[in-house]
């Protein structure tokens, strides 16, 4: 059964918790994440770019000279593709960029994840931030403790004081239990979740 680190808001470990082997112990399916990750940087693309053909730019309908007897190519339009302000050949339209990733490869994604953090043992828990107010000062403290890069901060219910504390500190990140996703967990090096959250992702994460 997978063992984490539970810590206080100091940096020192005040004891440990034990964890389902089915969701924090099980082996790292390196594809099914690529899939998912792949599928959630392409959801974020507004897919809006777009340009006009030769049809639909305004004007054009002219014929510019004859057909014959100029000494010039022969043009039907100023608006052609060859001409400065003519429409795009093959150009931008607005898409959706959205992949299809099927419920069970998600879940052996996001299981993958958290087994892989782990493994490298970047993944602990915290049973209380005890901020009264937002303190940068103090987060930045407990970041330094874990010599954390970039850290992801999981929590069962808002916190602003801690959301606040985190809000100034490059590569911190403060997440909600159901806005977890497989990007973030796999873009943060450290990983630190309340022990209600690593129950809510056993209770939904479990086969």
């Amino acid at each position: 059964m997978p063992v984490i680190k539970i810590m206080n808001i100091s940096g020192e470990v005040v004891g440990e918790k034990t964890l389902s082997d089915e969701v924090f112990g099980a082996s790292v399916h390196v594809s099914a994440m690529h899939q998912v990750v792949v599928a959630q940087l392409a959801h974020a693309r507004q897919g809006t770019a777009s340009t006009k053909m030769r049809g639909e730019v305004r004007g054009g309908g002219k014929k510019p000279w004859k057909q014959k007897h100029t000494g010039r190519a022969r043009a039907g339009s100023s608006r052609s593709p060859l001409w400065v302000g003519g429409g795009v050949v093959h150009g931008p339209k607005p898409r959706s960029y959205n992949l299809k990733v099927n419920k069970k490869v998600r879940a052996l994604a996001m299981r993958s994840a958290l087994s892989m953090r782990v493994i490298e043992q970047s993944l602990c828990a915290v049973e209380s931030f005890g901020f009264e107010v937002p303190s940068t000062k103090k987060m930045k403290g407990f970041i330094d403790s874990l010599k954390a890069k970039k850290i992801l901060f999981l929590l069962d219910q808002r916190d602003e004081n801690v959301v606040r504390s985190a809000s100034n500190i490059p590569g911190a990140k403060v997440l909600h239990v159901d806005s977890i996703n497989v990007l973030d967990l796999v873009h943060h090096d450290h990983v630190v979740a309340t022990p209600a959250v690593l129950e809510k992702l056993e209770e939904v994460y479990a086969r």
